[in-house]
């Protein structure tokens, strides 16, 4: 681990409702990322595959003609506002590695323009309107840190945010801050009778990595209907920023575009691990069977 961070820095969270149009999306995030640094934020995350949208609501070979490499065009755009504004940028993109080989990545940007590094996606759901075992290859980059100019980031993707090893890989690698890029929404038959306890869920356990680790943690979902009137998917925003206690800082709506600022203090990380030391009484020697899909 690079030298400690301990400078305050201001995060945006940018929650937007996508359109048919690939470039109007990446220029909205663009702009958007500007009024986030012209706010005071000094690392700007968006949501994921933020420039589609989500087309893994069904299996089609012409969707893998959205995919880039990286570098690539999502990313060069990305990386040009980074240094323009002189912010940390999260990017979620459709990559392209090879023939036959596509990822699910997210992309650290730094302030001065230059790729910090990827994750790839490493949890693949594969469930009714989320087939995205059918596009996207297991991640194999492992959970890495990324040491910017504010702060030392972990930024895994959606799925991802339900696995608690994930987040305590990241945070065991030096993270202050864990960013998920997010695409979850309700099925619009189920919101009346599920919709409520599928949210609180998806909070409820992301504020669980920011106790069990001691860490931040910001969660960026997208708004809006996409698919046929009465199917299609709902996505139910409720984007957040939460500190290494679960003490929310700041919330979203539900049906509305907006950007969430917050501060995060590396300080705050260090009170809530001394009075709360889940790290230091870790019994590692007893985590063995962890490694095994079942323990018999």
């Amino acid at each position: 681990m690079t030298t400690e961070a301990r400078s305050k820095f201001s995060v945006g969270l940018i929650q937007m409702a996508c359109s048919t149009d690939p470039a109007e999306n990446l220029a909205r995030a663009v702009e958007r990322i500007g009024e986030a640094a012209r706010h005071g934020a000094q690392v700007v995350c968006l949501q994921e595959l933020f420039r589609f949208q989500y087309f893994c609501q069904r299996e089609d070979a012409a969707n893998f003609d959205l995919a880039e490499p990286i570098p690539g065009p999502t990313s060069e755009a990305l990386a040009a506002a980074g240094r323009q504004h002189g912010v940390v940028v999260i990017g979620s993109i459709f990559e392209r590695r090879a023939p036959g080989i596509y990822h699910n990545t997210a992309a650290v940007i730094d302030a001065d323009g230059a790729v910090a590094g990827l994750y790839r996606k490493t949890h693949i759901p594969d469930d009714p309107l989320y087939y995205e075992k059918y596009y996207f290859t297991p991640g194999d980059l492992g959970y890495p840190v990324f040491h910017t100019r504010f702060a030392h980031l972990g930024a895994l993707v959606c799925w991802d945010q339900w696995y608690p090893e994930a987040a305590r890989l990241t945070a065991l690698g030096g993270a202050q801050a864990l960013f998920y890029p997010t695409a979850i929404g309700w099925h619009p038959n189920e919101k009346q009778q599920y919709g409520q306890a599928q949210y609180d869920a998806w909070k409820t356990i992301q504020r669980g990595h920011a106790i069990a680790n001691g860490i931040y943690v910001a969660a960026v979902n997208r708004v809006g209907h996409e698919g046929p009137p009465g199917g299609g998917l709902e996505f139910f925003g409720g984007s957040f920023l939460c500190d290494p206690f679960g003490v929310v800082i700041a919330q979203a709506s539900h049906d509305r575009e907006e950007t969430l600022y917050g501060e995060c203090d590396p300080r705050r990380v260090e009170e809530v691990r001394r009075n709360w030391p889940f790290l230091r009484d870790r019994r590692i020697d007893t985590y063995g069977p962890l490694t095994s899909r079942l323990i018999d």
